[in-house]
């Protein structure tokens, strides 16, 4: 871990140069340490992965516009989601069979993101019992991921057990009515290792599941007010990537909404996420917090995602090339580093408060400002 991230000095610090995180790095240590078929599962997209390329360079797409003769004062990282107190606008995206990168799974994960202060979403798909991962420590902000894997029934229960467990939200994601085509999974015949257990399956323990298991009937706009009525909890739609989608979603009782590609893993080709955010925060019209995944790669990325009205982004894999690489401390150098790269560009950029980056701090790439 210490040729892939520099982790010696915390988010913003002053005193201290930003810290270095090389993510390219981290992945290839990742896959040193896992299956080849493990590592496609986690690194793979749908379809030609067209999706999955476009990425990162839709972040890219955008220019930043530096403010000046602004001081050098470190910036405000920490901000809320729903209410609830962050560190920083950085957090992990839900992912499941965390075991398969790290024998700690879930736990190690949970105590990375609290090292540093960063929510964590846990998946319906965890190796960990969603009450274990709530009762690591230290603990922090955390919210619970919902598929419909199994009955109605057994789903309400989950959505039940989280608001008891101390989840502060559920977090409904809407667009997986089926699996995407993986190409990578179905060359290398790709299924969950055997004996692999999803804790959060009925049975005592957890199950054995195989990718099939992994299907998701689709949820309704119904679902909404009525699982955040049985959960106590707000719920936050996810695969959000149109306006008037997210307007739906607002009406149905969504106390915020996810742009997200899914990681670039169900349709393909569609609208990165980078592209899909104006619309959707244009839409919602600050009725609802936004927030955003899919490509994430560095603190400028953050920063833009931040000024076209995001309140905060979430990632996925980047967490788990650290999780497998370095377990919980390789979670908090993706976290931290990112973090910290964000906190060095708004200082070269003049910003100051994460909850207040102004949409001209962008522009898009060969557009005249203003």
């Amino acid at each position: 871990m210490a040729s892939s991230a520099n982790a010696a000095t915390g988010p913003g610090d002053p005193d201290s140069p930003p810290l270095f995180l090389d993510l390219a790095a981290l992945e290839e240590a990742a896959r040193q340490q896992l299956p080849a078929a493990v590592h496609d599962y986690y690194a793979g997209g749908a379809g030609a992965e067209i999706t999955l390329g476009e990425a990162t360079a839709a972040w890219r797409g955008w220019r930043l516009r530096p403010r000046v003769l602004r001081g050098d004062a470190p910036p405000r990282l920490a901000t809320t989601l729903l209410g609830e107190p962050v560190a920083t606008p950085v957090g992990v995206a839900p992912w499941g069979f965390q075991a398969m990168a790290h024998p700690d799974g879930e736990r190690a994960t949970a105590r990375g993101a609290a090292e540093v202060g960063a929510l964590m979403t846990v998946s319906t798909s965890a190796n960990t019992a969603l009450a274990d991962v709530a009762a690591v420590t230290p603990a922090g902000p955390r919210w619970f991921q919902l598929y419909q894997l199994h009955s109605r029934e057994y789903t309400d229960d989950l959505a039940r057990r989280a608001g008891a467990a101390g989840y502060t939200a559920l977090v409904l994601t809407v667009d997986v009515p089926v699996l995407g085509r993986r190409l990578r999974d179905l060359r290398n015949g790709f299924d969950l290792p055997a004996g692999l257990l999803m804790a959060n399956h009925p049975g005592a323990g957890g199950a054995p599941v195989s990718m099939r298991a992994a299907e998701s009937p689709a949820w309704t706009s119904a679902d909404i007010r009525r699982l955040a009525d049985l959960s106590g909890l707000p719920v936050v739609v996810k695969g959000v990537l149109r306006g008037d989608d997210a307007v739906r979603c607002v009406q149905a009782g969504a106390a915020a909404v996810w742009v997200s590609t899914h990681g670039g893993r169900q349709a393909d080709p569609v609208v990165a996420s980078a592209d899909a955010l104006p619309e959707v925060v244009d839409a919602v019209a600050g009725e609802v917090e936004v927030y955003v995944d899919g490509g994430i790669r560095a603190g400028s990325d953050v920063l833009v995602a931040l000024a076209l009205g995001a309140r905060a982004v979430f990632v996925a894999r980047p967490t788990t090339w650290g999780l497998a690489a370095g377990g919980a401390d390789g979670v908090a150098r993706v976290l931290g580093g990112l973090t910290g790269e964000l906190s060095h560009t708004m200082v070269v950029c003049g910003l100051d408060d994460v909850r207040s980056v102004p949409r001209d701090t962008v522009v898009r790439a060969g557009r005249p400002a203003g």
